[in-house]
């Protein structure tokens, strides 16, 4: 049976595991990512201490891309001392009825985690097919022939990625914007140029990889299906087309600007109780 790994913040039940019975330690969460991470990639480790009531101790979240990998790690830990004297208990979670949570994006680093584990650091590769600034094409800062102190610095950036074991090309626009606190210190306005281009690319890459869907298999081979909404209007556009993005009017450059994929926790809940905790919310 095969799995769809996207490039998106994990947002499904069954890849969570919740882990109790945890002994305080130095690095706990060191410790809890060395361990689950032989079974497949982790997006995030969080360890908290148990609520008074329960007296001492900690439990932990701990996120897989895959519901496979969690099920299988849920399996061999569960019970297990792992790196402590006493057994843990492990379980995947389920989420309360009702509760929707909004799917995120992965940043440009997990992004490039996520690629590197299951395709191989040769298997794919990425370059900028433009970078452009698009300071004051909106105006701002204009009105009534004011400016502010405070200048907002944007880019416009495109960036495609290559797969090429796959046959496939994606392509990814995104908006940076960082702002010039004093607009008159050439200084301040080169460090926030850095930031705006930096932000801009590292989105786009995060919206190229989105129209990327890893199948993993049951063998644990790989494959690649392109997967980009009808609504996407850059994936009409020739690389020279996506040079000239400014001047595209239909472009709505507002759709690209990708919201940071801060961690984001559902409710959660466990066939078995948590000892002395309630579920943990964000």
């Amino acid at each position: 049976m095969a799995e769809v790994v996207e490039f998106r913040v994990p947002a499904g039940s069954a890849q969570t595991l919740l882990v109790w019975g945890l002994e305080p330690e130095p690095g706990l969460e060191h410790s809890l990512f060395s361990t689950f991470s032989k079974f497949g990639p982790l997006y995030s480790v969080r360890a908290h201490r148990n609520a008074a009531v329960a007296g001492p101790g900690h439990y932990a979240v701990i996120k897989f891309y895959s519901a496979g990998d969690a099920s299988r790690a849920q399996r061999v830990c569960n019970g297990q001392r792992l790196f402590q004297n006493s057994p843990v208990k492990v379980c995947v979670c389920t989420k309360q009825k009702g509760f929707h949570q909004q799917v995120l994006a992965l940043n440009s680093t997990k992004c490039q985690e996520l690629a590197n584990h299951y395709l191989g650091f040769n298997g794919w590769s990425s370059r900028i097919i433009t970078l452009q600034n698009v300071s004051g094409f909106d105006g701002e800062n204009k009105e009534l022939g004011k400016t502010s102190e405070k200048r907002p610095v944007k880019y416009l950036c495109a960036v495609e990625v290559t797969l090429p074991s796959h046959g496939i090309r994606a392509q990814g626009v995104a908006l940076g914007e960082a702002d010039a606190e004093d607009s008159e210190d050439p200084l301040e306005v080169v460090r926030a140029t850095r930031r705006a281009r930096k932000i801009a690319a590292g989105k786009a890459l995060s919206s190229a990889f989105q129209k990327i869907l890893l199948i993993v298999l049951e063998n644990g081979k790989v494959a690649v299906e392109y997967n980009s909404s009808p609504e996407e209007p850059t994936d009409s556009l020739t690389e020279e087309e996506l040079k000239g993005l400014v001047q595209v009017n239909e472009l709505s450059l507002e759709q690209f600007d990708l919201e940071e994929d801060d961690e984001v926790w559902s409710d959660l809940s466990c066939d078995d109780e948590l000892p002395g905790q309630e579920t943990p919310t964000n």
